[in-house]
């Protein structure tokens, strides 16, 4: 009788094993995953290195929004975290270090911390216009434009080679770095 009830007991614990790791693998598989920052294109907000929360079902149930920080399939076995500037339909344009979206100005808080740091005459991101660097007028239907937040080193939609990212490539946004600890923040 105690070896039947020590083999339920077993059996149960592995049960319950098995129950908790298949649904973490979904978790981690369908809803969140942690991804690893490589490079220093999104400094300050992100540094080399950050590990940070991909969520993968929110942009499921709502549409991707102007600066939202995405994570997108740059190539294959390639992602790059970029935010994103303009939306299908936006006209997008660089004048004198400010963001101008279909003819108004947007400030750009989280640029900041590099802006103060500039020489005077110096400029983090130099003029351009969408037709002048992709040959468009718009942000194409399906697709997105997005830039670095470190302007000056950032492969991102100004390159032809990334271009306008379609939403198909899209993994997810990025809102939450947990490591490293003195690293751990919620980006808004």
């Amino acid at each position: 009788m105690r070896k039947t009830k020590e083999k339920n007991e077993l059996f149960e614990w592995i049960k319950t094993i098995g129950i908790a790791l298949l649904f973490a693998f979904g978790i981690r598989f369908f809803l969140f995953e942690p991804i690893v920052v490589d490079g220093a294109s999104m400094m300050p907000t992100f540094e080399n290195g950050d590990k940070v929360v991909v969520n993968k079902i929110g942009p499921e149930l709502i549409d991707y929004q102007r600066f939202d920080v995405i994570v997108f399939e740059a190539k294959e076995d390639t992602n790059y975290i970029k935010r994103i500037i303009g939306i299908p339909g936006d006209r997008i344009a660089y004048e004198n270090d400010e963001l101008f979206i279909n003819g108004e100005r947007y400030e750009e808080p989280y640029l900041e911390e590099y802006k103060k740091a500039l020489l005077d005459n110096d400029t983090l991101t130099g003029d351009f216009t969408l037709e002048e660097k992709l040959g468009e007028t718009t942000v194409p239907d399906g697709t997105f434009f997005v830039l670095g937040d470190n302007r000056r080193d950032s492969t991102d939609s100004r390159d032809p080679r990334v271009g306008f990212v379609s939403e198909e490539k899209i993994l997810g946004t990025a809102k939450i770095v947990f490591l490293p600890l003195d690293n751990l923040k919620i980006i808004k």
